[in-house]
């Protein structure tokens, strides 16, 4: 009977850990919207309405506290809006433009959570590769569904998701930190490449062959005729 009410006691310690790691994390993601991505452990803490040591009781380090951020963000914020936006009944011009809006916005829209868990130096990189590597699994899933309903060649579709996600995040993490477009011009842009490069995808027939074989001139524009 010891054994028993040792084993629930141990159970319901570990889920009040977990409950109270949440807790913090939430009050983490409040602290940093208010006091910004540079606040230190004593800064978060004093703004949650708790010790530091309170903070170290849940959390290693800030790196750990990070880790934990970038997981919530990512579960409850930036990838629910993604799934959204990729869900919707739309050719695939608007769906390749609605992620896009959902991603940048997202960022955009909470510059201070992305810097603190993105730019400051502590990212953590297994929680990054995971977030990526998902949001591209995401991607071909849409690739491989749309494309083939086409006749297109998917093979190349789970490596085309690769690169379309890593460029994406790339050059978004970039113009947080270098704001010299507005966030219509990004959107604007990375339609551009993203769609071109699936537009010529299926105009291969997603084949590397037809591709190979195709004539590669960049096409000349009359900018007076706008042709």
């Amino acid at each position: 009977m010891r054994t028993g009410r040792t084993d629930g006691r141990k159970r319901r310690w570990r889920q009040h850990k977990i409950d109270r790691r949440e807790e913090l994390v939430d009050g983490t993601l409040a602290a940093i919207r208010t006091r910004g991505s540079n606040a230190g452990m004593d800064e978060i803490a004093a703004e949650i309405g708790v010790s530091k040591t309170v903070l170290y009781r849940y959390f290693s380090d800030k790196n750990d506290l990070v880790h934990a951020t970038m997981q919530r963000f990512i579960e409850t914020t930036l990838m629910p809006r993604v799934y959204e936006a990729i869900s919707l009944d739309a050719d695939e011009y608007q769906l390749v433009r609605s992620a896009l809006s959902a991603y940048v916005g997202t960022v955009d829209e909470d510059p201070e959570v992305y810097r603190f868990i993105m730019g400051n130096g502590s990212a953590d990189q297994s929680s990054l590769a995971e977030f990526e590597k998902l949001f591209a699994e995401v991607v071909s899933v849409v690739i491989t569904d749309r494309a083939g309903a086409k006749g297109i060649d998917t093979e190349g579709a789970l490596l085309w998701s690769y690169v379309l996600v890593g460029g994406i995040q790339l050059a978004t993490h970039w113009w947080t930190t270098n704001k010299s477009m507005s966030r219509e011009q990004v959107i604007d842009y990375l339609t551009m490449m993203a769609w071109s490069a699936i537009e010529g995808m299926a105009r291969a027939n997603g084949s590397r062959e037809v591709f190979n074989a195709q004539p590669h001139v960049l096409p000349t524009f009359d900018t007076e005729s706008g042709n």
